[in-house]
């Protein structure tokens, strides 16, 4: 593992942070941040680590040798920064999604959209198998996007550990959001407010989240790294079809179908379907729609290129 400077995991940190922004939005990933700013490897090999063998040098060897074997700066940087993000923006995000939804949206379908572009380019060779294994990415995909949400919200913490688990799987795949798999279980909601709020009575909830969380990604990590390690041309064709099929949850311009009331007495949308701007009903703000469109695709290109300076550092 290459000898990293101070300013080195404060980059690291900063992608953490991008990647938990990313993770608090329903329909983005923080596995395509991840990916994009090229620590998406590194990432799954250092969650893979953290395992039984690892967990005997700790005994054997100490604290200092196990940190390192399982690359703990790394992590604790990385995690670090999706922290912060997560709970400094669960307020924001959730003011921007209620009352400037075509606007957030539409900087995120730019920044989704390059991540198509930068993930493609990866694959060293699209044969017949690429080509099929994409498609099938972008119809599972397109698919999850269009499954209707729970209506009720449970409160079993049961049910909210499978949540997180569920939910932290998707959310290190890129183009997968583990925010809308919480939408569509039923659990973004309670999650949110219990983040937003953080009283005492949440902390057991929320902890119960993490827990699930932990458990999920220790399994997930291991057989996305042996996928990328053993089939990496597929595997980036399968990401690269997610990534496109996800593009229809986050279009800006939605039409409500049904709506619900929640527990409070609001009445909130329930199901949606994506429409031309042309026929919204509403405001369609189309003009700074395209200019937060197309800086969210820069943002993109600009990430990339920085990655690809500091690799050649």
């Amino acid at each position: 593992m290459q000898q990293r400077k101070f300013t080195d995991y404060l980059i690291i940190l900063l992608k953490g942070i991008a990647m938990g922004a990313a993770d608090v939005v329903p329909g983005v990933s923080g596995g395509t941040i991840a990916f994009i700013s090229g620590i998406y490897e590194e990432l799954l090999s250092s969650i893979s680590s953290i395992n039984i063998i690892n967990l005997k040098l700790l005994k054997k060897e100490g604290f200092k040798a196990a940190w390192k074997a399982i690359n703990g700066n790394f992590l604790l940087a990385l995690l670090s920064g999706i922290f912060i993000s997560i709970i400094s923006l669960a307020k924001l995000i959730s003011w921007l999604l209620e009352n400037k939804p075509i606007l957030i949206w539409s900087f995120f379908f730019g920044l989704v959209l390059a991540s198509i572009l930068f993930v493609s380019k990866q694959i060293t060779k699209w044969n017949a198998s690429a080509i099929i294994l994409f498609i099938l990415g972008a119809v599972a995909a397109y698919y999850i996007t269009i499954l209707h949400p729970a209506i009720s919200e449970s409160s079993s913490l049961l049910f909210y550990f499978f949540a997180g688990a569920l939910a932290i799987c998707a959310m290190i795949l890129p183009g997968i959001s583990g925010s809308f798999i919480l939408v569509l279980l039923g659990a973004y909601k309670p999650i949110l407010k219990a983040l937003d709020e953080l009283q005492y009575k949440d902390i057991k909830l929320i902890a119960v989240v993490a827990f699930g969380a932990v458990v999920g990604i220790l399994s997930f990590s291991k057989v996305l790294n042996w996928l990328f390690e053993h089939h990496k041309n597929s595997t980036l064709a399968v990401l690269t079809g997610f990534i496109l099929g996800s593009l229809n949850k986050i279009w800006p311009w939605k039409e409500t179908l049904t709506w619900r009331v929640d527990s409070h007495g609001v009445k909130i949308p329930f199901n949606e379907q994506s429409v031309s701007p042309f026929s919204y009903q509403g405001d369609p703000q189309l003009m700074m729609a395209i200019i937060l469109l197309i800086g969210g695709f820069l943002l993109i290109v600009l990430l990339e290129k920085l990655a690809n300076i500091s690799n050649k550092v």
